[in-house]
């Protein structure tokens, strides 16, 4: 089973929309394998967005994801990686397909409600830094 990991961020975590997304994700057919509500704060942000950092938007970035809490979350299910992505939707909600999450619940391109790792390789080091073993079930 693919895993990959999605952050519910502050915007979509502060108006309610947990339960909604979290329903999306299920519906599709994926397992929660892991779950947590927590609050980001700048080493954790800047161990996930490690890659960002210098460039013109970090700080605006970082201020966001500790602005609130989140819910961190890995899912498993068959192509889970690319089928996450596409039901999340474009990354500025203007841009998105009816019915996706950004295009429901985001308010921008920068706050933009959810994320979700890109690839395999990034889905197995963004788990880690989430997530310990011990705290991954059924996966």
């Amino acid at each position: 089973m693919e895993k990959t990991l999605v952050l519910i961020k502050p915007d979509a975590f502060s108006k309610g929309h947990l339960g909604d997304i979290l329903k999306r994700y299920e519906d599709e057919g994926f397992k929660v394998i892991a779950a947590k509500v927590m609050q980001m704060d700048e080493r954790l942000a800047a161990t996930h967005y490690a890659e960002h950092i210098g460039r013109p938007y970090y700080e605006k970035l970082v201020e966001f994801m500790t602005s609130g809490p989140i819910m961190a979350l890995i899912l498993g299910g068959k192509n889970v990686i690319n089928r996450v992505r596409e039901i999340n939707g474009a990354t500025n909600p203007a841009n998105a397909e009816e019915g996706t999450i950004r295009k429901l619940y985001a308010e921008s391109g920068s706050k933009n409600a959810v994320h979700a790792s890109d690839s395999p390789e990034s889905a197995k080091r963004e788990i880690a830094i989430f997530f310990s073993e011990l705290e991954q079930f059924g996966g």
